[in-house]
C-alpha cells in the first residue's frame, strides 16, 4: 500500500489469523508531531495535502457535501429525501462504485486512515443527533396512548421476532449447511434490526408526506414511540446477555443490573433537576448557558459511563434525551443550540463514511444474499398483516393499514447507521451488511412513495354535506370554530360571540383553539382542556384562553357553550387541527382572525406571515363556511350579557352565495332586538332581473325586506351603483357610521360594482369589498367580517 499518500509512513498487511475472520489486520506507524496544516498554495509543497490531517478533513467534508448537494438536486425532484442522496455519496467514494480512471484521485482523497478523523468527528454529531430526536420525544406518551398503539407498536416489534427465531430454530441445520456456522447464528440479528423502527425517521417520513397531523400520522407517531422504547430496551438486554457471554454468569447479571439502574436512575434524578431549571428561568427568557454547558458535560460522561458496563455510548446520549422536559424552554433551547451543526452538517457526513464502509463488489455466495433477503421479507410481511388485522379488528379501512404497515417498515438514518455499528461490531460479511443497507434504501423509498399514493389526509373533508349557515334549520343551534394565536385575538372573538346574540332560542356552541407552534418536540399535541380538567393533567396550556371563555359561558348560561382547546403543531400542519375540529364538531362556520394588527390611530402595528399562511390552507380545504374577522383597532370589549348595549352592524349584498351566507350569520345578529342590522344592497341599473342567482337572491332578503313581518331593529336599502368607483365612495361613507360590518368574500365572481378593482386587491383572502375595507386609505375603526361560503364545487365525493 502507498503510504505516501496517507498519513502514515509505514502501512504493512499482517498474515490473517484463523480466530478473527473477516478481519484485515494492519501494522502502521506515523510520525510524531504529525502534521496538521498544509504549508499553504505558495509553499514548496514537500508534503502532499493528505498528510495534512487538517487539510484533508476540509477537502473531504466540502467534496462529501458537493456531490450530496449534487445527487439531491435531481432526486428530490422525484420525492426522494436527503437521506438517499448521502448513501449514494457513500456508494460513490466507497469501494462499491469504480470509478475506473477516477478510482486513483479516490485513493488520493481517502487514502488509508484518512476517513478516521471525519468518522470520529461525525460520529460525535451523529450522537447530538440522537440527543436532539430524543429531546424532542413526549415521554408522557407511554402513559398518553391508547391501547390501539401498544397493540400495534409491541406486536409489530415482538411478533416478526418470535415468529422468525421460531423459523430459525426449526430450521437451523439447514441455515448453517448452507450458510455456516458464523452466518447462521447472525441471521437473528437480522430479525431483531428489521423488527424494529425509528421514532426519528418515522416523524421525518410523516413532516415530508404532509400527514403529521392527520389520524393516521398520530397513531403511527405513537407506535413508533413504542416500538422504539421497546426496541431500545430490548436491545440493552440483548448487549448486557451477548456481552456476557462467556465470561460467566456473574458479568451477565451485573451487565443487566447496571444497565437496568442506569436506565432508570437517570430519569429519576436527571428530570426533576432540569425541572427546576426551566422552574427557575423567568418566563421569556432564554436557558442560562451554564445549564446548557452543564447537559453537555452530563452527555459526555454518562456516554462513556455506559462502556463500563458494555452498553453503547450512544444508550446513555438518548437515556439522558429523554429525560430532558420537551418544549420550550429548555427542550426547544437544546434543539435550537444543537440542531444545526448535528442534524444538518455531521450527521449527513457520518451516514457517507459508514456507507463508505460497504463493498457491493464483493459478490459473494448468491445463497447469502437470497437467504437474508429472504428474512428481511419475511420481517416485513409478518409486520404487513399484523398492522393490516389489528386495524381491521378495530374498525379501520384496510388502506389505513397498509399505510400504517408501510409507515411502521420505513428505515432511514438511524437504521443504516445501526446496521453499519452492527457491521462493526459482529463483523458480518460484505454480502450481509451490503443486502442490509439496500433494503434501507428500498424500503425508505417503498413507504414514502406507497403512503403518498394510498393516504390523502384531504378526504375527511370529501362528500357532499352541507355544513353551511344557509342550511341550518330555523332557530337552530350556531355551532361554530374560533381560532386564537395570541391573547389580542381573544377579546377580538369573544366581541364576535356576543354579536352572534346568544339566547335560548339562537343557541350557541363555540369551540375556541389556540394554535401554537411546535417548537423543541416532535409529537404534536391537541389538548381538550375540560377533559383536561377531569382527568387531572398538570399541564397549564392557554390558561387565559380557558378562563375567559368560561367566563363567557358564564355568563350566557343556557344560550352559549364554550369548548377550548390548545393545538401545537408545526406551521405547516396548523391548518389540519383547525379543519379535523370543525369536521368533528359539526360546525357551519370556522372565524379566523386576520394577519394585520392596527393600533388605535389606525397604523399597522404587526404583520404575522404565518397567520396569513394558515388563513389561506384553511380558506382552501375547510370542511364548512369561513369568516376572516378583522379589527381596525376598537379592542373594547362590549358587555352584551344582559342586552342594555347593542351593535350597530351593516351588511353590504352583492349577490351570490358568499353574501347569502352572510347575510344568514347576519340575520342571526338581529336575534337580539338591540342590534341595529342595515342590509345594503348594492345594485346596478342593467342589472339581469331574471338570471336564477338573483332569484335565490330575492328569496334570501325577503324577510330582511319585511316581506313576513317589519322587523324594527332591520333597515333594508337598495343603492344603485354603476362601477367600481361609486362602490368606493358607498364604503368610505358608511364605513364609519357601524360598528360592525359584514361582507361576503366572492372570491373570483366579477360584477358591475367591482370591474377593475380585482386587479388592485392587496389581500385576496378578504375578496374585494374586504380588501377595501382593510385597504390604508379607509379611514375606520369598524371591525367587519368577511364570509366564505363551503366550497362544496371543490369537494369529491368518498
Amino acid at each position: 500500500m502507498n503510504s505516501s499518500k496517507s498519513l502514515f509512513t509505514s502501512i504493512i498487511l499482517l498474515p490473517a489469523e484463523p480466530i478473527i475472520p473477516y478481519y484485515q489486520v494492519y501494522n502502521v506507524c506515523i510520525e510524531q508531531p504529525q502534521m496538521i496544516i498544509a504549508e499553504g498554495i505558495w509553499a514548496s509543497h514537500t508534503f502532499v495535502p493528505p498528510k495534512s490531517s487538517f487539510t484533508m478533513l476540509e477537502i473531504q467534508i466540502i467534496i462529501i457535501f458537493v456531490i450530496t448537494q449534487f445527487f439531491h438536486f435531481f432526486l428530490k425532484r422525484l420525492g426522494f429525501s436527503c437521506f438517499i442522496s448521502q448513501v449514494m455519496t457513500g456508494f460513490l467514494l466507497g469501494p462499491s462504485i469504480p470509478l475506473g480512471p477516477l478510482s486513483e484521485y479516490k485513493k488520493l482523497l481517502f487514502p488509508f486512515g484518512g476517513p478516521d478523523i471525519l468518522n470520529t468527528l461525525s460520529s460525535y454529531g451523529y450522537a447530538f443527533f440522537l440527543f436532539v430526536n430524543a429531546v424532542q420525544m413526549d415521554f408522557t406518551l407511554i402513559t398518553k396512548t391508547g391501547k390501539k398503539s401498544w397493540v400495534i407498536a409491541l406486536l409489530s416489534y415482538f411478533l416478526p421476532i418470535m415468529v422468525g427465531f421460531l423459523f430459525i430454530f426449526i430450521t437451523l441445520p439447514i441455515w448453517k449447511g448452507l450458510l455456516g456456522d458464523d452466518q447462521a447464528f447472525n441471521l437473528p440479528i437480522i430479525i431483531i434490526s428489521h423488527s424494529g423502527c425509528s421514532f426519528a425517521v418515522i416523524a421525518s417520513l410523516l413532516r415530508d408526506i404532509g400527514i403529521l397531523n392527520s389520524e393516521l400520522g398520530r397513531l403511527a407517531l405513537s407506535s413508533a414511540f413504542l416500538n422504539d422504547i421497546a426496541g431500545g430496551i430490548f436491545m440493552g438486554v440483548g448487549t448486557a446477555i451477548g456481552s456476557g457471554m462467556g465470561l460467566g454468569v456473574f458479568v451477565v447479571v451485573k451487565n443487566l443490573l447496571l444497565f437496568f439502574v442506569y436506565l432508570i436512575v437517570i430519569p429519576l434524578v436527571g428530570r426533576p433537576i432540569m425541572m427546576w431549571i426551566v422552574k427557575n428561568t423567568p418566563k421569556g427568557k432564554s436557558i442560562n448557558k451554564i445549564y446548557i454547558n452543564a447537559i453537555v458535560v452530563a452527555f459526555f460522561m454518562l456516554g462513556l459511563l455506559a462502556g463500563k458496563f458494555n452498553q453503547p455510548f450512544y444508550a446513555g446520549v438518548i437515556i439522558l434525551g429523554i429525560a430532558v422536559p420537551e418544549g420550550p424552554p429548555l427542550g426547544s433551547e437544546l434543539v435550537n443550540q444543537f440542531e444545526l451543526f448535528s442534524t444538518w452538517i455531521l450527521t449527513p457526513l457520518f451516514v457517507t463514511c459508514c456507507v463508505m464502509k460497504v463493498n457491493l463488489t464483493l459478490c459473494g455466495p448468491l445463497i447469502l444474499i437470497i437467504v437474508i433477503t429472504g428474512f428481511i421479507l419475511l420481517v416485513h410481511t409478518i409486520k404487513l398483516l399484523q398492522c393490516m388485522i389489528v386495524c381491521k379488528y378495530c374498525n379501520m379501512p384496510t388502506t389505513d393499514g397498509l399505510c400504517l404497515a408501510l409507515i411502521l417498515s420505513c428505515k432511514g438514518v438511524v437504521d443504516c447507521c445501526s446496521f453499519i455499528l452492527i457491521y462493526d461490531g459482529t463483523r458480518k460479511t460484505p454480502e450481509a451488511i451490503g443486502v442490509m443497507v439496500i433494503s434501507t434504501l428500498v424500503l425508505e423509498i417503498i413507504s414514502r412513495i406507497g403512503v403518498k399514493a394510498l393516504y390523502d389526509p384531504s378526504r375527511k373533508y370529501a362528500g357532499y354535506q352541507k355544513r353551511n349557515i344557509m342550511n341550518l334549520k330555523q332557530n337552530s343551534e350556531l355551532r361554530l370554530v374560533a381560532v386564537v394565536h395570541r391573547a389580542s385575538h381573544m377579546v377580538h372573538i369573544k366581541n364576535f360571540l356576543n354579536l352572534c346574540s346568544p339566547a335560548p332560542n339562537n343557541a350557541l356552541i363555540a369551540d375556541v383553539v389556540h394554535v401554537m407552534e411546535l417548537i423543541g418536540r416532535t409529537t404534536p399535541i391537541f389538548i381538550a382542556h375540560r377533559l383536561q380538567q377531569k382527568m387531572g393533567s398538570t399541564h397549564n396550556y392557554s390558561g387565559e384562553l380557558v378562563v375567559t371563555f368560561d367566563l363567557f359561558e358564564r355568563d350566557h348560561a343556557g344560550s352559549a357553550t364554550t369548548n377550548t382547546y390548545t393545538a401545537i403543531s408545526p406551521q405547516t400542519f396548523m391548518q389540519d387541527d383547525v379543519c379535523y375540529l370543525a369536521l368533528d364538531k359539526n360546525a357551519a362556520i370556522i372565524i379566523l382572525p386576520f394577519h394585520i394588527r392596527w393600533t388605535q390611530e389606525g397604523l399597522i402595528e404587526s404583520d404575522d406571515n404565518m397567520v396569513r399562511m394558515l388563513n389561506s390552507k384553511v380558506l382552501e380545504r375547510a370542511p364548512c363556511s369561513i369568516g376572516i374577522l378583522v379589527n381596525r383597532g376598537n379592542s373594547t370589549t362590549i358587555n352584551n350579557n344582559n342586552n342594555s348595549i347593542g351593535y350597530k352592524v351593516a351588511m353590504i349584498f352583492l349577490g351570490g352565495p358568499d353574501d347569502r351566507e352572510a347575510l344568514c350569520l347576519a340575520k342571526r345578529f338581529s336575534k337580539n332586538l338591540n342590534n341595529i342590522l342595515h342590509v345594503y344592497r348594492l345594485l346596478a341599473s342593467d342589472q339581469d332581473a331574471m338570471g336564477w342567482e338573483k332569484m335565490i337572491d330575492d328569496e334570501e332578503l325577503r324577510e330582511v325586506r319585511g316581506a313576513y313581518v317589519k322587523l324594527e331593529n332591520i333597515k333594508y336599502e337598495e343603492k344603485i351603483i354603476e362601477d367600481a368607483s361609486e362602490t368606493t365612495t358607498f364604503i368610505r361613507d358608511i364605513a364609519n357610521i357601524f360598528d360592525f360590518i359584514i361582507v361576503g368574500r366572492r372570491n373570483g365572481v366579477k360584477s358591475h360594482q367591482t370591474l377593475g378593482l380585482e386587479n388592485w386587491t392587496e389581500y385576496t383572502e378578504l375578496g374585494v369589498i374586504g380588501d377595501l375595507l382593510a385597504s390604508s386609505d379607509m379611514k375606520t375603526k369598524a371591525s367587519f367580517l368577511v364570509v366564505q361560503q363551503q366550497q362544496t364545487n371543490s369537494i369529491s365525493s368518498t
